[in-house]
Formats: C-alpha cells, structure tokens, sequence
C-alpha cells in the first residue's frame, strides 16, 4: 500500500480542490507517467474541469496547484504540485519517505506484501484445463492451464474462496473413440509410452484413419456413445476406467506445471445426476422457454429459448427429445452458481503435490457432503472459439439470475509453432512462418515433450555455469527453469493475441522470458548470501553470518532497515519506486482478469534490478551505512519478485 498512499494523498489534495469550485463526484485519474520529467504521478483533472468550468485546462491546472499549495505541507509523500503547460498536473514525491515506507511494509508484511483484501466473502470458482481424456496435454492447453493457475493464485492472493475445477468429459465423442479402438479393433491397453500420450498419439489417431478407410466402423462409435449413457453399463465401466488412467497421467503433466485442483467434475456424473432434468425444469418455471409448435418453423417440435437468441443456437431440446451441444452446459453452468441444488457428493480422488487432496465428484452415497459449488462469481477460462457458446450460456443465466456479471468467461487466442520450433520436433510445416496446432494432421506437440525439450537445454546451459554441480541439483534447477520458460510464454502475450512459440526465446536469458526473471532473483539472492558473511555490514559486529529466512526481513543474516533510507540516491529511485507499486498491480490484474498485466510488472522489476544492479555498487561501496541501506532495498526486491515469482508459478531460485 505504499505508491498507494501516495495516490490516496494526491486524491485528497485534488479534492479539496474541487469542493473550492463547488462540485463533487468528478471522475478523474492519478497515474504514475511514462516519463521522469512529468514528475512522479500526474492526473488529468484539468482536462475533465474543463468541461464543466469552461476553461482551458492549462488555466485550470494553475490554479489548482495554487489552491492546494497550503495543503502540501501536511503529506508525507507529496513534495510538489506543477502544472504543465498541457494541462496535467504533476506531483513529485519525497523519495526517502517513500522508501522508509515501503520498506517497513516490506519487512511487516513478508509473504503477503502486495497482497490487498479485495475478496473477503466472495466465493469463485475457476474452472480450466478441461482436456477431453483420451490424450495428453498439448502447449495450447498448457496456455488455458497457466492463465487459469495463474488467476486462481491471484485470487488467493486477495483473500477470495478461490475454488479451482476441471471439467472432465468422459462421455463425448473422442474418448468412444479410444473404447472402439481398445474393445473392437484390439489395441492393447498396455504399451510403453506414457498412456496419455499412447492413447492419443496412437490409438485416437489410428481409430480415425481406420473410420475414413472403413466408415461401418462408425457404428461401433455410436454403440459406444449409447452405451455410454447408461452409467452401469459394462462399457461405461469400462470406458470409467481407461479415461482415469488418461486423467492421472494427464495430471501429472499438470502438477509438473505447478497447477493445483480442488475438485473433477465428470460430465458422465453430471449426465447421470439428471442435473439437465431439474435445470430444464427451473428454465421451464422461470417462462423463458417454449415448445416451439409453428408447422412452418424448421424447430417445430424443439425446446427453445422463447426471446434474446435466436437460430439453432435458441434450441436446446430437439424434437426426437435428445439435448443440444449448448444445453449440456447450462446445468453445469447452474451449479457453478448455486442455481440448482448440488446432487453430488464428493471423494478423495488423489493428494497433490502441494500437499492438498484433489476431490471428484461421485454419486454414490459413502461420499462427503462438502460444499464446492455456489459461487458469488464463475469464471470458465476456454479459447475464443467458444465465445459465441459463452455467450449464449451467460445469456440464459441472466434470465434466471439478475446479475448477469457473475458469470464470466476468460476467452484467450490460440498457440501456434514457430518454423524453428516445429522443425526441431520433426514436423513439416513448408514454408511458412508459423503453424496452428491441428490434431488430426499431427501438427502439435505435447507439453511433456516440450518440457523434455526445455529441461535439456535448460540443463545443458546450467551445467556449463556449475560444472561442479550436483546431478540432484542440476535436474532440479533444470526443471524449474523449463517450467518458468514455458509459463512466462504463455503469460506475457495480449489474451487477444495468438502466441507463436519458439523455444528459443523461451529460454532466451536476455530478453523477456521466465528465465530471465528467475536469473534476476538469483543475483540478488548472491549479494545477500556473500553479504551474509561480512559481519560488520550486515547487522553490527558479530552479529553476521546468521543463517534461515524469517517472515518480514531477514534472510541469511540481512535485515531490512528502513532507519536508512535517508541516504537515497537517484540509483535506488527506479526500484524503490517499481516495488512501491506492487499492490497496484496485483489489484489492476484481479480486476481486468487479465495475467499479463503481472506478467509484466515481474519482467519490469526484473529489468529495474539488472539496471540498479549494473549501475550502484552495493558490497564494493565503502560508506557501511550505504551498503547497509542498499542491502535493505536488495531485501525488499527479493521478497517483492518472490511474491510476484509465486503469482505467475514461478520458482524463485538462489543459485542458476
């Protein structure tokens, strides 16, 4: 809450301003500018008095900055109030003050700094990875994975009842295909590949090469997809059993990805709970559905949306009684939200390596009666190709529902290959620049394997700078910079913006990638750690060489010391001033629910370290006091960057 304050201070000056011309409630922002010379936070508040005093803004900001003159002396922040010629008014702040500040909240607040109570009481649940289970993850699905973690993470950050789901569809059309492979076509259930990857590689792939060759296969599908709807059946039994295979390995791609779970939702459960029944029924009380009994009309016979849809997307029953692609998920949709009763009770399905236990819902009565569904908000991460679907289904809830905000869909561009990338896992793409990833043509590459792929590199670049280094260590080193690498490249780009991986840039230690971020942490981390042993700079003499990490200040013997900051100088300001602004950031993320915004801020601090870490000599300086206060600072970036690290699913890394 430090730049904050400083904003807070701003407001009240800009205020008490406004009640001089006599007004109230004008909307006008304070922002921290792009550049130095326009001071350190600046508003537009001229430019909307402007309007309504018809003066010219420049007029106006003079005679602001005349109006709160008396008033700044009583700011701890604001120094100065200039109006520039354009018409904004710039503030300028007493950076020593700024720094004490922020640096006592820092060290108070430890692992929570920059962390705002903006959820209390507010229940949301997430729903992301959702990957039908006949296959294993590809990096397009690691892009749903990473921004739904991601945002769960956030979330929990600010004090919401974050809930996480992950829709399993055990019932569709792509895991009949792998039950006809494996009970009519003998595909063996074992083989020696990861059984993920097996049965999507190979045995999905086949089964369509096999339905284009001999189309009275088809027939075995659709036996499988009715038998499947009986949830008894022996080949609903069986098909329960093949995709949790695929499920726990495919969970365990997503737990190397840092991702956690609460609860899998099975869609053959949601099926067999008649949840669609009773959801049909509320719509039906509520009046916002009818049959359809116009001769003339080609739905004649269908249940439809009575007004606000229209086309085959207003059909959710049709006239042979079978439900539409939309109507299986709007009960769903429902109890997300509270809106029909839960039929479910819940089991213990797997502990996570986080230590929490994965639950699943289950309809048999031995389950425990926990409380995983009515949410204040509902946010499904999917791709835009399903924004019209979307939609549709927050549609419908409004009808049911007055406040139509509670629903929300967090809809991102796909990922494609680069040229290079794509040549490196053997796949043919031609000539162009780029691929979009398409299954049935093989141009796609599973996340394991990319992983693989950057773990390797990743080890190679390690072991070269720790040639001495424990294997243990390497690996673990390794791992954690792949996961970084392909986490950060699925953070930092627009949600509207295809992503063209390239595993070069992914790990690219120079430019923006999670590599470079983990690589900032670590030098700092190395200052501390040789700081750590110098007695006399570190907290007084014989005091150094402490060892461990308390919650506010102190790491490896250093303590933060706010007392200090009375000998800042212009090589501290750029950092004091990006770790001022945390909390900000994490609040505008939440908001817009949009992970790059603190994707970037983490790049951004980053960078501002390398600079500060480049240009001011923190154990090379001779004035104790100044090494003690730039010690300080190196304190607050790595408890900053560690919190921010956290958010993204980052490991924060001493050593590289």
């Amino acid at each position: 809450m430090t730049m904050r304050k400083a904003i807070d201070e701003a407001r009240a000056l800009l205020d008490e301003a406004i009640s001089h011309y006599g007004l109230k409630d004008v909307a006008y922002d304070v922002a921290e500018p792009k550049e130095e010379q326009y001071g350190d936070l600046y508003s537009n508040i001229a430019f909307q008095l402007s309007k309504i005093l018809r003066k010219s803004p420049s007029m106006i900001a003079e005679e602001i900055c005349r109006l709160c003159s008396g008033s700044i002396a009583k700011c701890r922040l604001i120094r100065a109030m200039e109006p520039h010629k354009a018409g904004y008014i710039n503030f300028r702040l007493d950076m020593h003050e700024l720094a004490r500040i922020t640096l006592e909240e820092v060290k108070s607040k430890g692992r929570m700094y920059g962390s705002i109570d903006i959820g209390k009481g507010k229940r949301v649940l997430i729903e992301h990875t959702s990957v039908n289970p006949n296959k294993a993850l590809h990096i397009g699905h690691v892009r749903n994975l990473v921004l739904g973690d991601t945002i769960y993470r956030l979330l929990r950050f600010t004090n919401h009842d974050a809930i996480v789901l992950n829709y399993i569809d055990d019932s569709g059309l792509q895991v009949a295909d792998i039950i006809v492979g494996f009970m009519f076509l003998n595909f063996p259930l074992e083989s020696s590949k990861k059984f993920d990857h097996y049965c999507g590689d190979e045995v999905y792939v086949k089964v369509n090469e096999m339905y284009e060759h001999d189309p009275s296969l088809l027939a075995k599908r659709r036996e499988v997809l009715k038998a499947m709807e009986d949830y008894n059946s022996d080949i609903a039994r069986f098909a329960r059993e093949v995709t949790c295979r695929v499920l726990n390995e495919q969970l365990k791609t997503c737990w190397r990805l840092n991702a956690r779970y609460d609860c899998l939702n099975f869609e053959s459960q949601i099926i067999a709970s008649r949840l669609w029944d009773k959801a049909l029924s509320l719509m039906q009380s509520k009046d916002i559905l009818k049959v359809d009994d116009d001769p003339a009309s080609k739905y004649h016979g269908c249940i439809v949306v009575k007004a606000g849809i229209e086309g085959e997307e207003k059909v959710l029953v049709r006239s042979d009684g079978t439900a539409t692609y939309i109507a299986k998920d709007i009960p769903y949709a429902m109890w997300k939200l509270g809106i029909v009763e839960d039929p479910f009770k819940y089991v213990e399905y797997a502990k996570q390596p986080d230590g929490s236990m994965l639950w699943a819902t289950s309809l048999y009565s031995n389950g425990s009666l926990l409380k995983l569904n009515g949410a204040d908000i509902a946010i499904t991460v999917i791709d835009v190709r399903q924004s019209r679907l979307q939609k549709i289904i927050a549609k419908i809830l409004s009808m049911l529902d007055k406040d139509s905000s509670r629903y929300k869909h967090l809809a991102y561009e796909v990922v494609a290959l680069s040229a290079s990338t794509a040549r490196l896992f053997n796949i043919d793409i031609g000539d162009r620049r780029f691929a979009h990833m398409k299954g049935r043509e093989g141009i796609y590459i599973n996340a394991d394997d990319m992983l693989d792929r950057l773990h390797n590199k990743a080890y190679e670049e390690v072991k070269a700078r720790n040639p001495d280094g424990d294997e243990q260590w390497l690996h673990s080193t390794a791992e954690s910079i792949a996961v970084a690498a392909l986490r950060y490249s699925m953070l930092k780009q627009d949600l509207d913006k295809i992503i063209t991986f390239d595993i070069e840039d992914a790990l690219n230690l120079q430019g923006e990638s999670g590599q470079y971020i983990q690589y900032a942490y670590a030098r700092a981390s190395r200052i501390l750690e040789k700081a750590s042993r110098i007695a006399a700079v570190v907290v007084g003499e014989g005091r150094g060489g402490e060892e461990g990490e308390e919650e506010g200040g102190r790491r490896g013997g250093i303590d933060i010391d706010p007392s200090s900051t009375h000998l800042i100088g212009n090589g501290e300001v750029a950092l004091i001033k990006t770790i001022a602004r945390f909390d900000l950031v994490v609040e505008d993320t939440v908001k817009s629910l949009n992970p790059k915004t603190i994707a970037r801020y983490c790049y951004t601090l980053a960078m501002v370290f390398n600079e500060f870490y480049e240009k001011v000599p923190v154990l090379h300086e001779k004035d104790t006091d100044l090494i003690r206060m730039r010690l300080s600072i190196v304190k607050a970036f790595t408890t900053t960057m560690s919190n921010c690290m956290y958010l993204l699913g980052i490991d924060a890394l001493e050593r590289m």
